[in-house]
């Protein structure tokens, strides 16, 4: 077939058609390039949904007994479950529900509502009162983020949903979401002396005001037309809630004389924002699906600073996806324009300057057929795809230049252009084929990765992929086409030059390499052994932190700390930054996380004792002298930090993290004490911290149940009452325009917030209204005020930060003895489990390796195919780590860390080793089937290799230096180059000499040649 039908010989002999697809190729990809959807991150599925039940009146304990452990079993009856996280607060539990990681992202709605109908069967089994609610609306990610100052919270809510308005016509904006409102609401503080003197309990005031709130229609009557029937009467403002009437003992009172009316804010409020240290209200915008996030942020700037805003109110673009977006393009095309200039002057001194021009052309074409692929596949420019498309500068110029090297050669042989172009095709188009879909399905563990892992750096595959695939229908069509009519004419002879010499260094050191093929052999193995010695000594890395400028600030306060203390905590942390030359921006969000700005960064679930800072940097060393401040100040007892840079990839709450699960919670607590001295004394670890916190007060009303029998009453109304005393019950809710203000009714707060008065609080009982000190007394206990169990066991973490320059499996590593020798002493039913991002390093080189094999196989069937001899290609196969050698090298020379990045530039290395490998292999089989001896061969075939080997390996190595100077492709970049260093030196010396000894054993041993 290869005889009958040449494609580089036909393209040659259809000059016009060919010219007319190469101009078309280039003209469509160019407009494809500039019309890809632009990102920062590829979109990634996230696996987990936050479950949470409200039960008023419940402490920590009975929620987690009596609806936690129900749930958790319920929900363990939905096998794609792996992990059920919860936590237990007085009257709320949330459970974090996570996903199998290896749970295919298409099914992943579907098992959401199998768990929602699974909610909804369990939910007549709970104790009555319990409220459950499902969210899983965590994907969007609003990397445009404004913060509105200057004014009452209520009219920056109005103004926030005026600019929502304009922001949802704007083409590219998915959805926008408005944080930080403070419901408003009309309180009702009633006196419990007055009510008490007039016979009147709380409830009877709920009651009356619930009835006033409630819609009344009439119904309508018909004449001839319908006409609806109202009744007036309902609440309408305060006024109307004062003068609304209630029966009492001695008459009718109103409201106003028994109670305090006022229109306010919530107290407390559910959350608080803050920009600057004002109160503020946040408006996020997420791009949609496929959008241009450039364009997209030019709009939204232009759109925001022409709003119409009250004088005194200002909007600030605090987060702008459009600005990473751009420098991560224009980081592509400098260093596009970076890898061209270093890889066409190897072109050019090597092949000349007109073959350097035929290499260079190859380049466009095949990024212009690339970015038609991406524009069908809807895959759009993002942080892995840039990464792919420079990782693929370094490897797509290698099938041209062995292309035209190898049509160079053929014309110095006095052949002629056309059979010269011939050439690329039946001799060299298959082995460069069968070495492409090596390195290629070298990615495919990556691309076919179950995992989140997996998921987000998943487009490696794929364009890395169609780039190599590309380049070989380019090498093998358009560079025989193009060097046909722009190679010069052939030298007559060789001169004796520097590359000739060159050739005779070579050929002795291979002659020598034959000689001592064991030595050169064992030799080799050993330096292998060495490397993965060396291995060890390299820092381990999951994702490396992020460029941006963002610094996250968690500030934790112990569990049951009310959200002004929270508040107060969060406001000294303002003072003392503010006016720092280091800080742009400055965004608190106290009670609740931060929105989603940035696709890897988890928000922290909504807490009281819980407050995010956002920091925005005015530069990377800006953003270290602000981590460095944090970090010297001196806080109150209690307030916990966690300064935080971003991840450039997905990552855990806390870096390093180790759980203790067990039945019972004291000893928890002790084992716990010691995971917290380890980790203290554990050099890099920073904010050690575990998630329980300490004993808190506790109070208990023991009701007498004599006096409840004779009161005609009981516990659960006694309850009710007091919950609607001290934190007050709604009574119904007032419309006001698309927004509904509650009327809430409680007892003042001076009497909610001091026990010490409850025993006047009046109660309603079916005898009387009685106070409630004649129903029993209150007394104050201690208990654990948040409990954790993760999937049914009682969980307690143990968790901390790293110091700069640190990574989490180093101080993992570093504590590794004093953990084990603590699980060893362990109490029967406790155990340690490490989480962190070392565990979700596991998971996913777990789900990568899972396709080691399926890939190995595959490679081995090319292979057959190719070689049609199984020791040969097991021979290329174990070719692949040959590239350790120099990676490892690399790696301890630059303490650049090993990390899931650096994990896929081993696995292009050993691709681009085996196609080297396969090139040789193939050449020694050519030559040695034409009748030359053996030994010959292996010599002949080698230095026939070894311009074009060399040649793609300086033009890759040149590529990717500007490439290891990148945060995230930094460590990949190193460990191609110094891999490539390596693999090339050993590709030429050492596999010629593992060939002779499986292949040549019987050969008598010859002396290497004196000259060419």
């Amino acid at each position: 077939m290869m005889e009958r039908f040449n494609v580089s010989r036909w393209a040659v002999g259809n000059p016009a058609l060919v010219s007319f697809m190469m101009v078309c190729l280039f003209l469509a990809g160019g407009y494809a390039f500039f019309h890809l959807g632009r990102a920062e991150d590829p979109v990634f599925t996230l696996k987990n949904m936050v479950v949470s039940a409200q039960w008023p009146g419940a402490s920590a304990q009975q929620m987690q007994k009596q609806v936690a452990e129900p749930l958790e079993q319920g929900l363990r009856d939905v096998e794609a479950i792996d992990i059920l996280s919860t936590y237990c607060v007085s009257e709320a539990c949330v459970t974090q529900v996570f996903l199998k990681d290896d749970e295919r992202k298409d099914r992943v709605p579907v098992i959401w509502q199998q768990v929602r109908n699974k909610l909804s069967d369990l939910a007549p089994t709970l104790p009555s009162g319990v409220a459950l609610a499902a969210n899983d609306d965590y994907a969007d990610v609003y990397g445009y983020v404004f913060a509105l100052t200057g004014g009452e919270n209520a009219d920056l809510i109005k103004n926030a949903e005026y600019l929502k308005k304009i922001f949802q016509t704007i083409h590219g904006v998915g959805k926008v979401q408005i944080s930080g409102e403070v419901p408003r609401q009309i309180t009702v503080d009633i006196d419990p002396q007055q009510s008490a003197a007039r016979g009147i309990s709380l409830d009877q005031v709920a009651k009356a005001l619930q009835s006033r709130s409630a819609l009344a229609s009439g119904g309508s009557v018909n004449f001839k037309t319908v006409v609806p029937l109202n009744v007036s009467g309902a609440l309408d403002g305060v006024r109307s809630v004062e003068n609304t009437p209630i029966a009492g003992r001695s008459g009718t009172v109103r409201v106003r004389d028994i109670a305090q009316v006022n229109r306010d804010y919530a107290d407390p409020a559910p959350s608080l924002i803050r920009y600057g240290g004002k109160p503020a209200v946040v408006i996020a915008v997420a791009m949609a699906d496929g959008a241009d996030g450039l364009t997209l942020g030019k709009t939204l700037q232009k759109v925001a600073a022409s709003a119409e805003l009250p004088e005194g109110m200002m909007l600030t673009q605090v987060e702008d996806q459009s600005s990473v977006i751009r420098e991560a393009v224009n980081t592509f095309l400098i260093k596009f324009v970076v890898a061209l200039s270093v890889v066409l002057p190897v072109a050019f001194v090597s092949l000349g300057w007109k073959a350097g021009i035929i290499v260079a052309c190859s380049v466009p074409l095949t990024l212009s057929g690339v970015s038609l692929y991406m524009g069908m596949d809807h895959i759009g420019l993002d942080r892995i795809s840039l990464g792919a498309l420079i990782l693929s500068l370094g490897l797509l110029v290698d099938d041209a230049i062995i292309s035209i090297e190898a049509m160079v050669v053929q014309l110095e042989l006095g052949r002629s252009r056309e059979e010269a172009a011939s050439f690329a095709w039946s001799h060299t188009a298959f082995p460069m084929l069968t070495g492409t879909v090596l390195t290629v399905i070298s990615f495919l563990p990556v691309g076919l990765a179950q995992s989140t892992t997996g998921e987000y750096a998943g487009e490696i595959f794929w364009v890395s992929g169609a780039a190599l695939l590309f380049s070989w229908i380019v090498a093998v069509v358009f560079i025989p086409f193009l060097g046909v009519h722009l190679l010069p004419e052939p030298k007559s002879h060789m001169p004796v030059s520097y590359e000739r010499r060159v050739r005779t260094m070579l050929r002795l050191i291979l002659g020598t390499s034959l000689q001592y093929k064991k030595a050169v052999a064992g030799g080799t193995i050993v330096l292998l052994f060495l490397a993965c010695g060396g291995f060890l000594l390299v820092d381990q890395q999951f994702f490396p932190q992020s460029d941006r400028p963002e610094v996250i600030v968690d500030v934790a306060m112990p569990p049951g700390t009310a959200l002004e203390e929270t508040s107060g905590a969060v406001r000294i942390l303002e003072r003392r930054l503010a006016g720092s030359p280091s800080l742009r921006h400055m965004e608190a969000h106290i009670g609740d996380g931060a929105p989603r700005f940035y696709l890897p960064y988890a928000p922290a679930t909504p807490s009281v004792t819980h407050a995010t800072l956002l920091l925005v940097a005015q530069s990377l060393a800006a953003r270290e002298d602000l981590i460095r401040q944090i970090e010297a100040m001196s806080l109150p007892v209690g307030v916990h930090l966690h300064v935080q840079r971003l991840s450039l990839g997905p990552t855990a709450d806390f870096p390093v993290q180790y759980r203790i699960l067990g039945p019972d919670p004291e000893t928890l607590r002790a084992i716990s004490h010691e995971v917290d001295e380890i980790l203290r004394g554990t050099e890099g670890a920073v904010s050690v911290q575990a998630d329980w916190g300490n004993r808190t007060p506790s109070l208990t009303l023991d009701a007498d149940p004599e006096k409840l029998a004779y009161f005609q009453t009981d516990r659960v109304s006694v309850a009710a009452q007091l919950q609607a005393a001290i934190s007050g019950e709604v009574a119904g809710d007032i419309p006001d325009g698309h927004h509904h203000i509650a009327v809430m009714v409680r007892a003042p707060r001076p009497v909610g917030s001091d026990p010490g008065q409850w025993k006047n609080l009046p109660i309603t009982t079916g005898a009387s209204v009685v106070p409630l000190g004649q129903l029993g007394v209150i007394r104050v206990t201690t208990d654990f005020p948040i409990l954790w169990q993760r999937n049914g066991e009682l969980c307690m973490t143990v968790q901390s930060g790293v110091a700069t320059g640190v990574q989490p499996a180093t101080v993992v590593q570093r504590s590794a003895a004093a953990i084990e020798r603590l699980r060893g002493k362990l109490p029967a039913g406790y155990r340690i489990e490490t989480g962190g991002d070392v565990e979700l390093s596991s998971t996913a080189d777990d789900a990568i390796f899972a396709f080691l094999p399926l890939t190995g196989g595959l490679m081995l069937l090319v292979l057959m195919i190719q070689l049609q001899s199984f020791s040969r290609s097991l021979l290329v196969l174990f070719s692949a780590p040959l590239g350790l050698i120099g990676m490892v090298s690399g790696l301890l020379v630059t303490g650049a860390p090993f990390g899931f990045v650096a994990l896929l530039g081993l696995i292009a290395l050993a691709g681009m080793i085996m196609r080297n490998t396969i090139l040789l292999v193939d050449q020694i089989q050519f030559n040695h089937g034409n009748g030359v001896p053996l030994h010959d061969a292996i010599i002949e075939a080698t230095l026939t290799r070894a311009r074009p080997v060399c040649l793609t390996a300086v033009a890759a190595v040149l590529a990717f230096i500007p490439l290891s100077f990148n945060v995230f492709w930094g460590p990949m970049a190193i460990v191609m180059i110094g891999g490539l260093v390596g693999g090339t030196v050993l590709t030429l010396i050492a596999v010629p000499a593992f060939y002779a000894l499986l292949f040549d054993r019987n050969a008598p041993v010859q002396k290497a040649p004196a000259h060419v």
